[in-house]
């Protein structure tokens, strides 16, 4: 049988002494699970796995489910699989990603249901400074590194649309690309 690589974005862990896991403990609830080749990358909470199972929706049920149990926090995920995460890298604006010395570059990850075009409207900008993009299931947002202090990024937490998301700047984003493409 075959197996799919994916990733999986946890929300909210490890952020401001909240919902601290470490990422030992994560990678043996994914080997719990039944999922084979677990890896994480830093502790923002990004893991690696294989699974046979192609369905994303019931990934991610399932997912959610063992780490509420299992970490005792109300567990909110992004699956990502290869494919998708290397098409959000390949189709990202033009110029995303390339003068990281002028610009700093995040990707909003959206839950299903959520769609970029949507989460946009409660994402304000700051003139001269951001820059939002509307992709495939992301949202891209790049603000310059030398008025960063004046970007509308932190602002973000107040709107509805926060929970429904989760971010990796774009170093981290590559990385798990590249990560997933070692194994492909």
């Amino acid at each position: 049988m075959d197996k799919h690589c994916y990733l999986v974005l946890l929300r909210g862990i490890n952020v401001g002494g909240n919902n601290i896991i470490k990422m030992t403990a994560l990678k043996a609830c994914f080997e719990d699970m039944g999922f084979s080749n677990v890896a994480t990358f830093i502790q923002s909470g990004n893991v690696l796995f294989e699974s046979a199972g192609k369905n994303v929706a019931k990934l991610t049920e399932k997912i959610e489910k063992a780490l509420s149990k299992q970490f005792s926090y109300k567990s909110r995920v992004v699956v990502v699989s290869h494919d998708i995460l290397k098409a959000v890298v390949k189709r990202a604006p033009k110029g995303f990603g390339k003068e990281p010395m002028k610009y700093r570059y995040d990707i909003m990850f959206l839950m299903p249901g959520v769609s970029a075009r949507e989460a946009i409207k409660q994402i304000s900008v700051k003139g001269g400074v951001d820059q939002v993009w509307a992709g495939e299931g992301v949202v891209y947002f790049s603000r310059l590194t030398s008025r960063a202090a004046q970007s509308s990024l932190p602002r973000i937490i107040q709107k509805p649309v926060y929970q429904s998301m989760t971010m990796r700047n774009w170093n981290t984003t590559t990385k798990l690309l590249a990560m997933m493409e070692e194994r492909a």
